[in-house]
């Protein structure tokens, strides 16, 4: 059940949200719970189970393990840890290895095996990621388990976060999950509607606009595609990746602030960073935390132990590790995104890029100036992009190269005036941020809006919902990118 759909918009949304504000309080979190679970087996009816499954043996597994020490509280957490990691590696990446294996042993005149494809469950990588931030804080003591199993299950599966995000982390939501008094009143539900129609009109309004004629080019030949038609289109694949995503989130802050919550950010105008480097603070946040956190820092402090010299082939050492734990916490980062040679190589082009910015880029950018580092930073963004959007390395290729033929095409696609208007809307308020000015200001209004600003906004934040609604009703809707993964 995606959020931009009428389905969800016209009924689960109102028939959720009202009862909620109805309720006792001793009562809501058993709504939420419920709803979340309807909300989730909507979508997938037979992994609900599975998930229910690994919840339950989870919370139970993790509280033990909060009381062991030594041995026995290592057995425990890498129990835990190999149970959400073999389910990961099972639903989403077992037809990716079969499929290698296959083509492996196929140039010995092996058969395909007879495999069953598996199919990708909704929100696995997501749901495994916070199952696994849980995981690692309980074993390392940052964080108390829940006491109550409603507690766990509502942290795991609340519906506006679910599916893509953010991942929060325990501690973050612990404390709302017992008490949000403190964040229910009249003026967080209409900002939370608010930001809730922003993110709506940034996935109906711009990004399908924009993804409709994305399809089309990235789908033309050789002979249709001029390179000025795939520099178009490389474009404005990189506007709408970020509104579609940037849009779930938005939307998912918004349900979750008039629910009472308040979750992490997870985008900060990222087209506006000076170095791949600030990319990846301003970019799908919370994963970027999560892969520092649990991955990045835990290897480079490994890496560091074996590593006793000064220096190494004339580098130093602290850049060794930085070039090793950067490299494999990016390919891992590219796997997780999905279960394709693209991908990973996507991974490691961010990771090459990290690299470089920490060896000799950011000292060029620095010297080149402000607007001279954010084009560069966006065009490499923009080629990184592509491969993401490519079906496979072969098509990456060919499309790189007609980006770089600087030839017509037989049939060029005229592009239709609303979309040259929607791209230029996507550019200006993709570069807005620019101004540090309107960021704050952002910020602000998400905080604590004034009574004058909340009333202006909420008729505003009506507008951009009947325009998306009517915009659904007549085209239909298209899922989120990162429903994907």
């Amino acid at each position: 059940m995606a959020f931009s759909s009428s389905l969800f918009l016209v009924y689960f949304l109102p028939a959720f949200l009202i009862p909620l504000f109805l309720l006792d309080r001793k009562f809501k979190n058993y709504w939420i719970l419920i709803s979340s679970l309807v909300f989730y087996a909507w979508g997938a009816p037979t992994f609900i189970f599975v998930v229910l499954g690994s919840v339950l043996v989870d919370f139970y597994l993790l509280r033990r393990m909060s009381s062991r020490e030594g041995e026995a509280r290592r057995m425990l957490f890498w129990l835990s840890l190999l149970l959400n990691l073999g389910l990961l590696l099972y639903f989403k990446y077992m037809n990716f290895f079969i499929e290698q294996l296959d083509i492996l042993f196929g140039h010995f005149g092996a058969n395909p095996s007879p495999w069953v494809k598996v199919m990708l469950p909704l929100g696995i990588s997501f749901i495994t990621f916070q199952k696994l931030a849980y995981t690692f804080d309980v074993y390392k003591r940052q964080f108390t388990p829940f006491e109550k199993l409603e507690h766990y299950a509502m942290y795991i599966l609340m519906f506006p976060q679910l599916l893509s995000g953010p991942i929060v982390r325990p501690a973050q939501i612990a404390l709302q999950i017992t008490d949000r008094r403190a964040n229910e009143s009249m003026d967080d539900r209409l900002t939370g509607f608010f930001r809730f129609a922003i993110g709506l009109a940034k996935k109906v309004l711009i990004a399908d606009v924009l993804g409709e004629q994305v399809n089309v080019i990235f789908a033309m030949n050789s002979l249709q595609l001029s390179s000025a038609l795939a520099w178009i289109g490389a474009i404005a694949y990189t506007f709408q990746i970020y509104f579609d995503f940037s849009g779930y989130t938005d939307m998912a802050i918004g349900i979750a602030r008039m629910m009472g919550f308040r979750l992490p950010e997870n985008f900060n105008s990222p087209y506006v960073s000076g170095s791949i480097t600030e990319f990846w603070k301003r970019w799908h946040i919370t994963l970027g935390s999560w892969f520092r956190d649990y991955v990045f820092l835990p290897l480079a402090y490994a890496t560091s132990r074996k590593l006793p010299k000064e220096r190494y082939l004339g580098i130093r050492a602290d850049k060794v590790i930085y070039l090793i734990a950067t490299s494999v916490t990016f390919m891992l980062c590219g796997f997780w995104h999905g279960a394709a040679w693209t991908f990973i190589f996507w991974g490691a082009y961010q990771g090459v890029f990290l690299i470089f910015d920490r060896l000799f880029l950011l000292k060029y950018f620095k010297k080149a100036g402000r607007a001279a580092s954010v084009a560069v930073t966006f065009f490499i963004t923009v080629f990184g992009w592509v491969l993401f959007r490519s079906e496979s390395l072969e098509s990456f290729r060919f499309y790189i190269r007609r980006m770089f033929a600087f030839k017509g095409g037989d049939n060029e696609l005229w592009l239709n005036p609303k979309f040259w208007t929607i791209l230029c809307i996507a550019a200006v308020f993709s570069f807005i941020g620019y101004n540090k000015s309107v960021e704050s200001w952002q910020n602000r209004i998400y905080d604590k809006p004034g009574n004058g600003i909340i009333i202006g906004f909420s008729l505003l934040a009506m507008l951009l919902f009947l325009l998306s609604l009517s915009a659904i009703t007549a085209t239909g809707f298209s899922p989120f990118i990162y429903f994907r993964f």
